[in-house]
C-alpha cells in the first residue's frame, strides 16, 4: 500500500513504469475528464466515475489478484478503509471474471482519506473498503486506476 501526494510521484517512477505513467495520467486529470473508462495503455486503464459516499459499505472489503488499484478522487473526499488481506475473514469467494474477492472484519482498519491531491495504491495482499464519507455523504468524482499485474 502507498499512500501520498501526487505531487511526489517521482519516488515513484521506479516501481514500474505502467504505474508511472498511470500517476502522471492522474496528476494530470481534470475535474471535467468524462466518466467511463479511458486506456491508457494496453496495462492500464483509468475508470471515472461520480457516485455519493456512503456511512457503510455493505460489500465490505475487497481484494484483487489481476490488478492493482489506485484511487484518486477528483472532486470531493472520500475514506477508503485499509486492512491487509491476511487479518481478514473472506466472505465472497474469488470471482475471477470481476477480479475480486469480499472480507469482513471483527476490528477496524485505518482510514485513509483521498482527496486534496492525495492518492492510493493498493497491492493485491491489501483490503480496501472504499466509497466511505467523512462526516456526511457527499457526491464525489473520482478515478480508479487499474493497473495490470505481470503474470
Amino acid at each position: 500500500m502507498v499512500y501520498d501526494k501526487i505531487d511526489n510521484i517521482e519516488t515513484y517512477k521506479g516501481l514500474s513504469e505502467d504505474i508511472y505513467e498511470g500517476l502522471n495520467f492522474l496528476k494530470n486529470a481534470t475535474p471535467d475528464l468524462a466518466c467511463g473508462v479511458h486506456e491508457i495503455n494496453p496495462r492500464v486503464k483509468a475508470i471515472v466515475s461520480e457516485y455519493e459516499t456512503k456511512n457503510v459499505n455493505e460489500n465490505c472489503y475487497e481484494a484483487h489478484r489481476k490488478f492493482i488499484d489506485i484511487h484518486y478522487v477528483l472532486l470531493g473526499e472520500e475514506i477508503i478503509a485499509y486492512k491487509p488481506v491476511d487479518c481478514l475473514y473472506e466472505t465472497k469467494a474469488y470471482d475471477n471474471d470481476g477480479d475480486y474477492s469480499l472480507f469482513s472484519s471483527t476490528s477496524p482498519g485505518c482510514d485513509l482519506i483521498i482527496g486534496n491531491g492525495f492518492f492510493l495504491l493498493l497491492y493485491p495482499n491489501d483490503g480496501h473498503m472504499p466509497q466511505l464519507c467523512l462526516d456526511v455523504p457527499m457526491k464525489i468524482k473520482k478515478v480508479t486506476l487499474k493497473v495490470r499485474l505481470n503474470q
